[in-house]
């Protein structure tokens, strides 16, 4: 089993009221698991957000926590919600509707990986999963909400930037004719998930920092921005998929050259992203 659940990254003063976390880069693939599956150790690692809790590691040093999955998406996937359970490979589970999530077999435990290569022979029985579930989903979730709490305790609103990357291929269908190809697309759910002036905050921050924004697709956000977006309640949920080929190899999922260029441009985004909110820090003792 993987080593643990997630990491979180502290600042040595909580001075913003933002959360970053990177719930799909894990890379702990244990034996057991590898032993499991049909693919080979480069193919499992095709979903993986490789590196992106590297881009983002420097929040800390802006007042603002990092929260890093450690077990890996192909493992199980914290940005579904924990009974997005597939009947295809879990034993007893029963169909119940349509969920095109699962259809696809990108449940919580995922049965396939980029391009719909099947993980596994054979199903896996309820128990595994519910094992999984219990102990790297529940804790994972629990680490999330605990920041996002204290947060809002402390400056009277939250901003979850829920962290990812994107094969370049996703964006073939939105770059045609004069349209530039977005780097970056941030998902609000169209404004179910976050107020819009803050999402314009942050996309104003990739901007500066020489990045192509889009909004919403093809990525409007999963089950971590329903989750945790709320709004009326000053507590804001973005998330971020970023073109993976501006910082690394897909095919052998390497960082390339531009790795450290384009992590200078993020720590120029995070730097900006994580005083969202300090203009309010006065009226939180109200």
């Amino acid at each position: 089993m993987p080593k643990v659940a997630y990491e979180v990254l502290h600042p040595e003063r909580r001075t913003s009221c933002v959360v970053f976390a990177s719930p799909h880069s894990g890379r702990d693939y244990p034996w057991s698991f590898l032993r499991r599956t049909v693919l080979d150790e480069q193919t499992v690692r095709s979903s993986e957000d490789a590196f992106v809790d590297k881009l983002f590691d420097m929040a800390p040093q802006y007042g603002a926590p990092l929260l890093k999955a450690g077990a890996p998406r192909a493992f199980v996937d914290l940005n579904r919600s924990a009974d997005e359970l597939d009947p295809a490979l879990i034993e007893g589970v029963r169909r119940q509707g349509h969920n095109p999530r699962i259809a696809s077999g990108l449940g919580v435990i995922p049965r396939v990986v980029a391009n719909g290569r099947v993980i596994y022979r054979g199903k896996l029985p309820m128990r595994e999963a519910e094992r999984r579930i219990d102990l790297y989903w529940r804790p994972y979730h629990a680490a999330l909400q605990k920041l996002l709490d204290g947060a809002h305790q402390h400056h009277g609103l939250t901003v979850l930037i829920d962290c990812h990357s994107m094969p370049h291929e996703a964006m073939d269908g939105i770059a045609q004719g004069a349209r530039k190809r977005p780097d970056v697309v941030l998902g609000d759910r169209f404004g179910a998930a976050a107020g819009g002036e803050i999402v314009d905050m942050v996309e104003a921050a990739f901007a500066a920092a020489g990045f192509t924004v889009a909004r919403n697709a093809p990525f409007a956000g999963a089950y971590v921005t329903q989750a945790y977006g709320r709004p009326s309640r000053h507590q804001h949920a973005v998330q971020v998929e970023i073109d993976r080929s501006l910082y690394m190899n897909e095919r052998t999922i390497t960082r390339h050259s531009e790795f450290d260029a384009v992590r200078d441009r993020l720590r120029a985004v995070v730097s900006e992203v994580s005083t969202i909110g300090q203009s309010r820090m006065p009226l939180a003792a109200e």
